[in-house]
């Protein structure tokens, strides 16, 4: 037997929880398949694998080398030695067969100005550079949309990625269903849901990024084009069927809809706004997705900055026009001084960690039941460096304590306070 063979095999069963499953109940149905997909295997070969006990890998997967996982699932000969930054702790993505780190790269600033929800004008440059930080220091998801930039986000995805060998890559995550006008890209996107669009917005997003498959596509906000959840749900289940992406979820959608949409098909995973500011998905949507197994990842967990403890008045006071948060009522006025605030009351618990306030708060979000991964934005390596300590860090229950009672004291945000 190959030793791609074995690659491909073990790497299959130790990440997909229900090839898994069907492995355990019928091995000889789940080694045909995988004759089907490409799986070199002879008659003798067949014969010795089916006495295979899938339980008996159960305890590898926290271990296994993060490229043979891809190496497996992509079919790419492994050639490279493991480093080690290949050690961040991972955690399963609900029944995507996926385990990511429990933070990701966010790809929305580096989008690059000139759209409604920019952060200005970025250098491409360090924004590349920012990338191959965090896969270079461990982190094996990056989350970008269309809409970031209006396809530039994607577009630099592919080029930061472009250079590294394929078993070394993250896995890449986009989402769909904000639509622009090339004639004003000023213009806010609108939010559409239409079979035909979502088609045409995969096609692109596929070109933009140079893959052959996404490895989660989600759907970016709920339609407001007149299209039922359930036809923009069920297109998304059909490309999941059809091979063009290999999981598919929700951003920013409420019980009821993850209800409507978890009828047609299950839905992967969720993408909330989560943060010690903004709390209020763990009162209905977290605990949703924990009894359904749908992956979370949350996104703003640092809330656009403000809880990285490099924030102020005086920043908040110098934001460009062409920064979106100009406008937010979080970076103005009395909310702004509620937020710097409570930032200001993480930094004893960062002390006793000895990470940055931005790894605290990031680590909050980690800390509820529920959440996978944290989508963590950087438009430069130093800024990685900032927050990649939350891959690893635990808050203890004083460290929970500590926070739920500066929430109270501070008045910042809304929502449930603790885990």
């Amino acid at each position: 037997m190959t030793q791609q063979s074995v690659e491909i095999l073990i790497g299959k069963l130790l990440t997909d929880e229900e090839l898994r499953e069907a492995f355990r109940y019928n091995p000889h149905g789940v080694l045909l398949w995988l004759l089907r997909q490409g799986l070199q295997l002879s008659r003798l070969e067949m014969e010795a694998l089916k006495s295979i006990n899938p339980s008996d890998l159960s305890g590898v997967a926290d271990m296994i080398d993060r490229r043979l996982q891809k190496a497996s699932l992509r079919r790419v000969r492994m050639t490279h030695t493991m480093h080690d930054t290949d050690t961040l702790p991972t955690a399963p993505l609900g029944t995507t067969g996926m385990r990511i780190t429990r933070v990701g790269f966010g790809a929305w600033a580096i989008g690059g100005g000139g759209w409604t929800f920019a952060w200005g004008n970025q250098d491409d440059t360090a924004s590349i550079a920012a990338i191959r930080q965090a896969v270079e220091r461990g982190i094996n998801w990056i989350d970008t949309a269309a809409v970031y930039g209006l396809g530039h986000s994607e577009e630099i995805v592919a080029r930061a990625l472009r250079d590294i060998p394929l078993d070394d890559r993250p896995y890449v995550f986009t989402k769909a269903g904000l639509v622009w006008d090339e004639r004003d890209r000023a213009a806010t996107p609108r939010r559409i849901g239409d079979p035909l669009s979502l088609r045409r917005e995969v096609e692109a997003s596929l070109r933009r990024l140079d893959v052959e498959r996404i490895d989660l596509y989600q759907m970016h906000w709920p339609a407001e084009d007149g299209t039922a959840l359930e036809d923009y749900w069920g297109t998304l289940l059909q490309l999941k069927e059809e091979g063009k992406v290999r999981a598919v979820g929700l951003s920013n959608h409420d019980v009821a809809q993850l209800d409507a949409a978890e009828r047609l098909g299950h839905v992967d995973t969720l993408q909330p706004p989560f943060s010690a500011i903004r709390r209020e998905v763990a009162a209905a949507e977290l605990p949703w997705c924990a009894a359904h197994r749908t992956g979370v990842i949350v996104y703003s967990p640092m809330q656009s900055g403000l809880l990285t403890g490099a924030f102020s008045l005086e920043r908040a006071a110098a934001l460009g026009a062409d920064d979106w948060r100009y406008r937010s009522p979080d970076f103005t006025g009395l909310g702004l001084r509620r937020n710097v605030a409570l930032a200001d009351a993480l930094r004893p618990i960062a002390e006793r960690h000895g990470v940055t306030v931005a790894a605290v708060a990031v680590a909050w979000t980690l800390a509820w039941p529920g959440v996978n991964g944290a989508i963590v934005g950087a438009r430069s390596p130093a800024q990685v460096d900032g927050w990649i300590g939350a891959a690893g860090l635990e808050l203890t229950d004083t460290d929970l304590d500590d926070i739920a009672a500066a929430i109270a004291r501070t008045g910042a945000g809304t929502g449930p306070v603790r885990p």
